[in-house]
């Protein structure tokens, strides 16, 4: 599979990432390289429907297919995730730091003269 560029790579994990389906599949996968088949055993879907899962996340490049005859065995990357965390960590850090200069402004600001009541004419 080619590798998709680096803004595409990363809008293709998010969008994997986004159902829950595919999060398990990732999860099951920590423990190791697992057949098409016994990712689909616990799951209340079809093979088919299993198999588009796992398509895009291999498309995403978050998984690795190996395939010796008719068995697909899969694997977890675990590479695109580290990117899409280090792309999270960077922007965390930088609203974090406009949230700390946006305090430390509001901590310096002098407070404000408190309203002065309107008072109305009275009726004669």
């Amino acid at each position: 599979m080619r590798r998709a560029p680096q803004p595409l790579l990363l809008d293709l994990v998010f969008a994997a990432l986004s159902d829950a389906t595919r999060r398990g599949l990732l999860t099951r996968l920590i423990e190791g390289e697992a057949t098409v088949g016994a990712l689909a055993e616990p799951l209340q879907m079809s093979l088919p429907a299993v198999s588009k899962h796992l398509r895009v996340l291999e498309d995403a490049g978050l998984l690795k297919r190996r395939i010796e005859g008719r068995t697909h065995y899969i694997t977890a990357n675990p590479k695109p995730l580290r990117e899409a965390v280090n792309w999270i960590e960077r922007h965390r850090q930088m609203w974090e730091g406009s949230f700390d200069r946006l305090a430390a402004l509001v901590e310096q600001a002098p407070p404000e003269p408190p309203a002065q009541e309107q008072t109305k004419p009275k009726k004669s």
